[in-house]
């Protein structure tokens, strides 16, 4: 069975990942973890150890990939790899899952190009960047195009469930939702 690609860079956002991956373990879908350096430091001070860097990826390997938002996109604009890695994820028409600001990653991978999205950085930017087409933006927690979701950071838990729904897999979406649990209450 084909892996998730899962995308780890500074400051990436650990709960934006949280559903998903849990998700992912439920429909017992593999995964690996691949970082842009050895040690990635997520926002809230987590410090992970990536499967493999980015530069030792085989891209036939995955049949999706999923991204997390960071807190500073900037940093990652020039990150050339990083770019052509999902660029050609796109292009296989794999799933892509990206939640936060990291669907303008997918803009400079030219991924979005024509597609419906969401995404969570400022209106001004949206209008004024040259990436992102200000026409197909939804003001919605989560888009579906095709085969890329994207999603806006507290849109987190439907942006997962998607995700596990797009790639068939059996999950217990109960796990995520706000619904009465049977059984006792302790007094």
């Amino acid at each position: 069975m084909r892996k998730t690609a899962v995308l780890l860079y500074p400051q990436f956002s650990e709960y934006e990942l949280s559903v998903a991956l849990s998700i992912l373990m439920q429909g017992k879908k593999p995964i690996m973890t691949i970082g842009t350096g050895h040690e990635i430091r997520g926002e809230s001070g987590l410090l992970c150890k990536p499967d493999r860097l980015l530069s030792e990826v085989d891209i036939d390997e995955f049949d999706s990939l999923l991204l997390p938002g960071c807190l500073d996109i900037g940093e990652l604009v020039n990150h050339y790899a990083l770019i052509h890695f999902i660029k050609e994820i796109s292009e296989c028409e794999n799933w892509i899952a990206s939640i936060s600001s990291s669907p303008y990653l997918l803009a400079l991978a030219g991924a979005l190009q024509g597609r419906e999205y969401t995404i969570g950085l400022p209106q001004s930017f949206i209008q004024s960047s040259e990436h992102l087409d200000a026409q197909l933006y939804r003001d919605v927690p989560v888009v579906q195009d095709n085969h890329i979701i994207t999603a806006i950071g507290s849109g987190f838990i439907e942006f997962g469930i998607r995700f596990g729904e797009a790639l068939n897999l059996s999950f217990d979406q109960r796990w995520y939702r706000n619904e009465p649990k049977l059984g006792k209450q302790l007094h």
